[in-house]
């Protein structure tokens, strides 16, 4: 019988107390998730996680806890399998975000709460979708699309260094030795720091830029009032250049950088040394633009040719 119709044969008194004892026990089921996550939030943070990354992990640990009706010590396989297939069936989330989820509670259950109920559990695999790759036509058309001084110079540096997005607007004047035509990219992806190389024609732009700027700030790219640009702004700049420039490709700044490792694959440049300057941990991961190199595929004769 429901909670409810038991309470209509209760005096006030006994429905009052009824009434205490739940929202008791919400509450403190409340403070335990709020202890659990605290520790959760810690440890990603110790454990060197990108701020993106400690927001996604948790986000889909909140939401799954919210979804369950019991305490975390006595959650089991079963939950988190629904909780992951009710993801896929009702929301149709993609294969990346179900192994995201997957993965943010494994660490929580595996590594917070000390339960082994992760582990066996199966997700599809990502696709491996090759990455979109602009020509240098494309590329041309997009820097002159985009508005000259600080934005151009920020699409140029894109391009010209590969860098992710988040590193571009956390560079910073000291990182910069233009004498040298390098600067230093700290706390990159997997918090490490890595040298690049930076194009004569950007330095030519950024001496100016800098010698100009009124503002007093330590960024390289920063708005009026001295603090850095946003990653948001950043991918504006980029899409109103894209559409300005006609470009019918889905233009993002991540796209700057497959274009980056292409084209210097293209030019001869050795796999290795873009694994570098990209600051990929693994060559599998820089290897990937082996195939879409469309230059090199061409450069391969048909069998038929050489009949």
């Amino acid at each position: 019988m429901p909670q409810n119709e038991n309470r209509k044969n209760l005096p006030d008194e006994e429905i009052g107390k009824a009434k205490q004892r739940e929202n008791g026990g919400a509450l403190e089921k409340n403070e335990e998730q709020s202890r659990w996550l605290k520790k959760f939030r810690q440890e990603l943070i110790i454990g060197g996680y990108s701020t993106r990354t400690q927001k996604m992990y948790m986000y889909y640990v909140k939401m799954f806890l919210k979804s369950i009706e019991k305490d975390i010590e006595k959650v089991e396989r079963d939950d988190i399998v629904g909780f992951l297939a009710e993801r896929k069936e009702k929301e149709n989330v993609s294969n990346a975000t179900l192994a995201l989820i997957h993965a943010a509670l494994r660490f929580f259950f595996h590594d917070i709460v000390g339960k082994k109920i992760v582990e066996d559990i199966k997700t599809p695999r990502k696709a491996k979708k090759l990455p979109v790759v602009l020509t240098k036509e494309e590329v041309k058309a997009l820097i002159l699309a985009t508005k000259a001084k600080r934005n151009r110079l920020i699409v140029q540096f894109l391009y010209s260094t590969g860098c992710r997005v988040s590193e571009a607007t956390k560079l910073q004047v000291t990182d910069l030795n233009l004498k040298e035509r390098i600067a230093t990219v700290k706390g990159g992806k997997g918090n490490k720091d890595r040298t690049i190389i930076l194009s004569k024609e950007w330095i030519k732009g950024i001496k100016k830029y800098l010698a100009r700027k009124k503002a007093k700030t330590p960024y390289v790219f920063s708005k009026k009032n001295g603090k850095p640009i946003s990653t948001d702004t950043v991918q504006r700049i980029v899409k109103k250049a894209a559409e300005k420039a006609g470009i019918e490709k889905e233009v993002t700044p991540h796209k700057l950088r497959h274009s980056y490792a292409t084209h210097l694959l293209e030019a001869g440049e050795n796999i290795r040394k873009i694994q570098e300057l990209l600051g990929h941990t693994n060559l599998n991961t820089t290897q990937i633009y082996t195939q879409v190199s469309i230059q090199e595929l061409k450069k391969v004769q048909s069998p038929l040719d050489k009949l």
